[in-house]
């Protein structure tokens, strides 16, 4: 592929090939360089995870085998954001088939969990935290998946590191110290949760070992027995125990019954690239709704519609609302119901979302709010023959419900927490149903060249996903800066607020307050708008690419050139 530049952002692009030499090179607003290597690349949160996946590449493994020894490892040191009492999708590239391949691993409601139930109880909305919020945890069902279809490796391999680590502990780092801290006093409303998280009654503080033995016993009996292990076994005893003692749903059959789902990536054609999400219960579908709606403005082909300009971020902006507003309207579990998916993503529902787009003026009516989550974690691997894995897994929020099962060293998430109550939603609240899901992996082709990404954060997720798209397609920047570019978030559905990082200019932020959006200034590289991770296979050259957002504590790790 050709090798562009773009001096005027001090962005460097490359897409494949070799990258020119240049004085130049020095001056320039990315931050951090790619990763480049003919093997494997594992991009993650923290370079400690990242690192446990390197090693089973190096060990022989696969990029599905490092992404589940990299998810693991991300469980051990960053349990707030996610771990085996949550939820899991990925999106699986078959080099040797040249297919790409969907798991859906997010959990379903309790059979008994229904707003009837809840009403009872005197609720009339779904409870933010707590036991009602708790759906069967899916990831360790999508490792067992993953693993059996296309990995090499034992599974007890894939977790051997995880299992040392969470044993002999590890020293907190600032990052997650920090969202810890956060989350101090919601860990109290649970004493298997203090005993765990909160040793000598604090959260762990940087530099600080913190060792869950506990947590290694649950990841030891998954090595050993595999799914049975945690759906049917003595982890799921504990899991039932204790949500029976909080006066929770959940039975036996739950958890027994529960299986992820090899699902079909959903797609659509931005420019010359083919962008896949994984269809519904995810929000993927609203990145590629608003790359359509994007199709049909001139970004990057005109200079008043250059990276950062104040025609570009309106657009998105406002395509972002529609996009958005659609997703809340019509989305929701597809079981049971009929979703129309294919009208969604047709070029033609662009076109007349598109229309509705004032090019002076921000819409500003008001829409409907489902909550959002604070945390997740993103995780990417290529491997030296171009396999490829881009997988999601979060709790959805810090520590999720605030439960821990005694002791299993596990916090179970509040996924729930995102059905409606309402009976005329689509996400209505039903026994084994999953509810409309925040966490989205995403993948995108053209030509030779594939590439796996993602980026963490509620419902962040799909505008971050199209601006990075964009960023790489229409802006000509290597994936590397296209995750560091300032990116803007609107948290909300409805409304004219929206933040953004303070490297948009003053003038053009001024002039979207001037079209009626009400910016908050967010810092350089602010965690509102999502930390990603992304590689890129040049299937030409041979070649892989790693990127690594330096909105996180993570890197993109090389695979050492041993044979």
């Amino acid at each position: 592929m050709s090798i562009r530049f773009a001096w005027g952002m001090g962005i460097v692009a490359v897409m494949g090939g070799t990258l020119l030499p240049s004085a130049q090179a020095q001056d320039r607003s990315q931050a951090r360089s790619m990763v480049v290597s003919r093997k494997g690349i594992v991009a993650a949160e923290s370079p400690l995870a990242a690192q446990a996946g390197v090693r089973i590449l190096e060990q022989g493994g696969n990029a599905v085998d490092a992404a589940i020894a990299t998810n693991a490892m991300m469980g051990v040191v960053a349990p707030m954001m996610n771990g085996i009492g949550g939820d899991l999708f990925a999106i699986v590239y078959d080099a040797k088939a040249g297919k790409l391949y969907g798991l859906n691993a997010s959990g379903w409601a309790p059979k008994g969990l229904t707003p009837e139930l809840l009403k009872k109880k005197g609720l009339r909305e779904m409870p933010n935290t707590g036991v009602n919020t708790i759906t069967v945890p899916g990831a360790v069902d999508g490792w067992q998946k993953l693993a059996d279809r296309f990995g090499r490796k034992k599974l007890g391999d894939d977790l051997a590191a995880a299992i040392q680590t969470a044993r002999d502990g590890y020293p907190m780092t600032e990052w997650v110290s920090m969202y810890w801290n956060i989350s101090a006093d919601f860990l109290r409303g649970d004493e298997e949760a203090t005993k765990i998280y909160l040793p000598q009654d604090h959260p762990p503080r940087v530099g600080e070992i913190f060792r869950n033995p506990d947590l290694a016993w649950s990841l030891q009996q998954i090595a050993a027995h595999g799914h049975d292990a945690y759906y049917k076994g003595e982890i799921s005893r504990r899991i039932l125990e204790t949500i029976k003692r909080h006066g929770g749903a959940m039975t036996a059959e739950d958890m027994a019954d529960f299986s992820s789902e090899w699902v079909e990536p959903i797609s659509t054609k931005y420019r010359d690239w083919t962008v896949y999400e994984l269809p519904p219960n995810g929000q993927g579908i609203a990145a590629l709704e608003m790359l359509n709606i994007l199709e049909t403005f001139p970004l990057g082909q005109d200079k008043e519609y250059g990276y950062g300009s104040t025609k570009t971020l309106h657009a998105m902006i406002e395509a972002k609302k529609l996009a958005y507003a659609d997703l809340l309207r019509y989305i929701g579990d597809p079981h049971g119901q009929k979703l129309p998916v294919a009208e969604l993503l047709s070029k033609e529902h662009a076109a007349e979302r598109a229309k509705l787009i004032d090019p002076d003026h921000a819409n500003c009516e008001a829409g409907g709010e489902p909550r959002g989550g604070k945390e997740t974690t993103y995780l990417t691997v290529v491997d030296r023959d171009g396999n490829m894995v881009s997988l999601i897994q979060s709790n959805f929020d810090y520590f999720g419900s605030g439960i821990v099962a005694t002791g299993t060293g596990f916090a179970l998430q509040n996924r729930g927490a995102l059905f409606s109550l309402d009976p005329g939603s689509p996400n209505l609240l039903a026994g084994h149903k999953r509810p409309l899901h925040t966490i989205i992996p995403a993948f995108a082709q053209k030509g030779d060249t594939r590439v796996a990404f993602g980026i963490m954060g509620w419902w962040n997720q799909s505008q971050a996903h199209a601006q990075f798209i964009a960023n790489m397609v229409d802006f000509k920047m290597n994936i590397q800066a296209a995750l560091e570019a300032a990116r803007f978030t609107k948290r909300t559905f409805g409304g004219c607020d929206v933040e953004m990082e303070n490297r948009f200019s003053k003038k053009v932020r001024d002039e979207l307050e001037a079209k009626g959006h009400q910016i908050k200034v967010l810092g350089t590289f602010s965690a509102s708008v999502g930390g990603g991770q992304a590689v890129l296979r040049d299937f030409a050259a041979g070649v892989n690419y790693g990127a690594s957002d330096p909105r996180k504590d993570g890197a993109a790790i090389p695979e050492l050139p041993l044979d």
